[in-house]
């Protein structure tokens, strides 16, 4: 305090380090909050009475009351006045009354300010001063304050100061970061022009100061711009090679703890991320030079044990592995990146573990070095056991999930499921996702995938998604060869006494649609099913009790012996009087169903469902959806060997070894479902046949399912009427919407007989013969009406050229509004030819 009170008499100056002492020499603040507040609101009493006298206050008095109200503001007080007085400090020749004025704007004048014009005026002075000081000072204003007026005002003039010859050093620096600043605030006030082949040319620059802020504004601009700033990857070479060949000796004043220049070579290797490698064979051997360069020195002893040389040696390398990564296009230098990071999984520093994890989940993507991280899972596997930190733990298992492919798949599943029992909740979601995506990838053995799921919802059942279980469904009803397996286990894992609810979905839905695989054991008899199913039944919540409705309705038509048992649960109290006005009608209407409905009607409604179209997994775009754009989730799309969708190939899989085994524990075999309508069951014809209309609902839990549960494949486009011919190739697609003119064969003799039956109800058959049924269901409500016709092949062979007609009369044409929705005939026999809107 003595210094800064003797330099003040001596030059009439503060020490700008000393401003806070003589701050609290001038107004000491109380001991508690209250004499704080007491003595701060005297400051300001007093600094406003000063403000506002008539004499006039020299440059040295204005700089001691701003800044008295700048203290004040930081010590967290309001300050509603002083501004005018701060924008008149900077029109002072001082630079420390100069420095406070514009430190006082840069801190609490807003950017919407009325004095931004007054404020601009100041500044716009200083930089046409050419005083490097008063520049400086301006130039830090304008990236503190930031505002679009500022960037309109000045972005067109702070690059010709950067480029300018004339611009010291220590100019050049502030301007290209303030223009940085303004570019990233309002970019369309930056232009370009000229200016940026000149700003390239500021990487050979003498000065390391002027060349680290230079690269920050060309990366940011070359991430936008990247055709402007091409040129500046040979000079980014060129300028990180003489970094990384010099020694430490060599840039004293850029040295840090015996690496030189360390910020700077980040900058450089963060530059050359933007864009592809150098096509220049010279340039692109220099920067492979310097890259194994530095790969080499990270393999040296260090040259210090002080904390601060190895953080700034392994900045350096991370980010040339970050590049080698980019590229992607140097085998050798992959694999070297691959296991540097090696000895770094197993590294005493957390943060080191944690980088080199997740510079790997990168690193497996590529087809040159996804072999080498696959040499180390046993180390990933050992972390996820061991490790403390819940976040090198994640890392872990996106690791896992990366280099995960079909030679390691079973091995990372299960290791991942025994994680899955003791890991954060806030992770488990995420590891449950994976898991089910890998074991439906990379299943060979569709047993295992069952297997996989059902374990995958015991260990960790809340955290099960609705796509999870859907999914599993949609794969056992698309694979014949798993079905009976499935059924099998899903009903030996609930009768455990405790299982998920989710669990039981599963169960409900599998063994409504397959339970007659295994009613053949008397241990998984029909009744023993129906029991075991309605025991769980007042355990589960309204959309689960829904499905098990569901499921006894299947039952009625799998199994007639147990069709009383069944009516009386739906018949009891507990049901039609049910609160829940889903579960009441459900049994209302399957209770109604059961009792009036023949054999082949009932064959008919609750035939077995149709496969399912092939689209994308939900559970691969949920996860997608929650790690974000660019993460380790997108690396099976650019993963150079992976295989198709378990469900998706062209070639079935043949039944294994194990599922038949399976099936021959149950003694007498499958029971075959009934068949629908008198027509020959058509699994000899190895096609599965059902009517998705009306079914749909039938296995949600609510009457409009989510387009997440879209399981029926209802979503999908419809084919338009532009659609192409069906060719002769064997297709069973027909092509109903054809515009060609078709000659309409009569009627059979006694199919007439059949439209009487439509007096009293709204199904039935039309017609049928020995080669053809067709079938016909229509609804009402008020004056609306839909109709729904359904044609189902009854020979062993293909449709061909297959094309119905609806023809109808002039009058009734008007009030017909046709909706004609083909299915895929190859997946459904009985298509959706017409829906129909009539108004009376």
């Amino acid at each position: 305090m003595a210094e800064a009170t003797q330099h003040q008499q001596w030059t009439g100056e503060w020490l700008p380090g000393m401003a806070c002492s003589c701050l609290l020499h001038w107004f000491p603040l109380g001991k508690s909050k209250e004499a704080e507040i007491k003595r701060i609101n005297k400051e300001l009493a007093n600094i406003r009475s000063k403000f506002k006298g008539d004499k006039a206050l020299d440059g040295y008095s204005k700089k001691k009351y701003v800044c008295k109200l700048l203290f004040i503001f930081l010590l967290g007080h309001d300050i509603d006045f002083g501004h005018m007085e701060a924008v008149n400090l900077l029109s002072s020749n001082r630079y420390t009354e100069k420095q406070i004025g514009y430190l006082f704007i840069s801190v609490l004048v807003n950017s919407n300010s009325e004095l931004i014009r007054l404020i601009n005026n100041a500044i716009k002075n200083d930089l046409a001063s050419r005083n490097p000081t008063f520049m400086g000072l301006a130039l830090h204003c304008i990236a503190n304050v930031g505002s679009r007026e500022m960037a309109e005002a000045f972005a067109g003039e702070i690059p010709k100061i950067l480029v300018a010859g004339d611009t010291m050093d220590s100019v050049k620096q502030s301007a290209a970061l303030c223009l940085l600043r303004l570019y990233r605030t309002s970019p369309d006030f930056v232009p370009m022009g000229d200016w940026t082949s000149r700003v390239v040319h500021l990487l050979n620059d003498q000065h390391l100061g002027v060349v680290t802020a230079a690269t920050s504004l060309i990366t940011t601009l070359a991430q936008k711009n990247p055709e402007e700033f091409k040129t500046s990857v040979s000079l980014a070479v060129s300028r990180l090679s003489r970094i990384v060949t010099s020694a430490s000796t060599d840039l004293q004043d850029y040295t840090y703890y015996f690496v030189p220049a360390p910020w700077l070579s980040v900058k450089l290797l963060r530059l050359l991320q933007c864009y592809p490698p150098p096509e220049d064979a010279a340039v692109r051997g220099r920067l492979t030079e310097c890259l194994e360069t530095i790969l080499n020195k990270a393999q040296e002893p260090p040259k210090s044990k002080k904390v601060q040389h190895s953080n700034a040696k392994n900045a350096v390398l991370f980010e040339a592995i970050s590049l080698i990564i980019h590229h992607d296009s140097e085998p050798n230098l992959l694999v070297r990146a691959c296991n540097q990071l090696g000895q770094f999984l197993q590294h005493r520093e957390t943060n080191l573990r944690y980088l080199a994890l997740e510079s790997m989940c990168t690193l497996a993507s590529s087809e040159f070095s996804h072999e080498a991280v696959k040499t180390h899972i046993e180390t990933v596997i050992n972390a996820l056991k061991t490790e403390r930190d819940v976040s090198v733990r994640q890392r872990a298992v996106d690791l896992l999930y990366a280099m995960c492919d079909r030679s390691n798949a079973q091995q990372i599943v299960a290791e991942m499921l025994n994680y899955l029992e003791t890991a954060d909740y806030s992770i488990r979601e995420e590891i449950v996702l994976k898991v089910a995506i890998l074991a439906e990838k990379y299943a060979v053995d569709y047993t295992w995938y069952v297997d996989t799921i059902l374990n995958l919802i015991r260990i960790a059942g809340d955290y099960v998604s609705e796509e999870v279980w859907y999914r599993v469904i949609q794969i056992v009803i698309n694979r014949d060869d798993v079905q009976g397996y499935a059924a099998k286990t899903v009903f030996e894992a609930l009768q455990a006494p405790a299982c998920h609810e989710n669990l039981v979905k599963v169960g409900g839905y599998i063994l409504g649609e397959f339970g007659n695989l295994i009613a053949g054991d008397p241990r998984s008899s029909p009744l023993i099913q129906f029991n075991l199913l309605h025991s769980k039944f007042h355990l589960c919540s309204v959309p689960t009790r829904a499905l098990l409705l569901s499921t006894y309705i299947k039952f009625v038509n799998l199994f007639p012996e147990i069709k009383t048992t069944i009516q009386d649960v739906l018949r009891s109290d507990s049901q039609l009087k049910n609160a829940d006005v889903e579960l009441q009608q459900r049994a209302v209407e399957y209770l109604r169903l059961s009792t009036i409905a023949s054999t082949d009607i009932l064959a008919t409604v609750l035939e077995e469902m149709p496969p399912f179209p092939e689209r994308e997994s939900s559970i691969l775009a949920k996860l997608k959806k929650k790690k974000g754009p660019g993460t380790v989730t997108d690396l099976e799309d650019i993963k150079k060997e992976r295989n198709s969708d378990m469900n998706g190939g062209t070639e079935s899989t043949p039944v294994n070894a194990s599922t038949a085994g399976s099936l021959a524990e149950l003694g007498t075999g499958p029971r075959p479902r009934p068949s629908r309508l008198n027509s020959s069951h058509l699994a000899n014809h190895n096609v599965q046949t059902g009517v998705p209309c009306l079914l749909k609902g039938f296995f949600t839990s609510e009457s409009t399912p989510s387009p997440s549960a879209d399981l029926l494949g209802l979503g999908a486009a419809p084919v338009t009427s532009s659609a192409p011919p069906p060719s002769s190739t064997g297709s069973l697609l027909v092509d109903v919407f054809s515009d060609s003119a078709s000659v309409v064969a009569p009627l059979a003799p006694g199919s007439e007989d059949n439209f009487a039956r439509f007096v009293c109800k709204n199904n039935g058959v039309l017609f049928e013969n020995q080669l053809l049924q067709i079938g016909l269901k229509s609804e009402f409500r008020q004056n609306l009406g839909r109709m729904f016709i359904f044609y189902g092949n009854k020979t062993s062979t293909q449709f061909l050229n297959f094309t119905p007609t609806l023809i109808c009369s002039d009058e009734l044409k008007s009030n017909i509004l046709d909706l004609t929705e083909p299915l895929d005939m190859q997946i459904a026999v009985y298509a959706l030819i017409t829906v129909c809107q009539m108004h009376k």
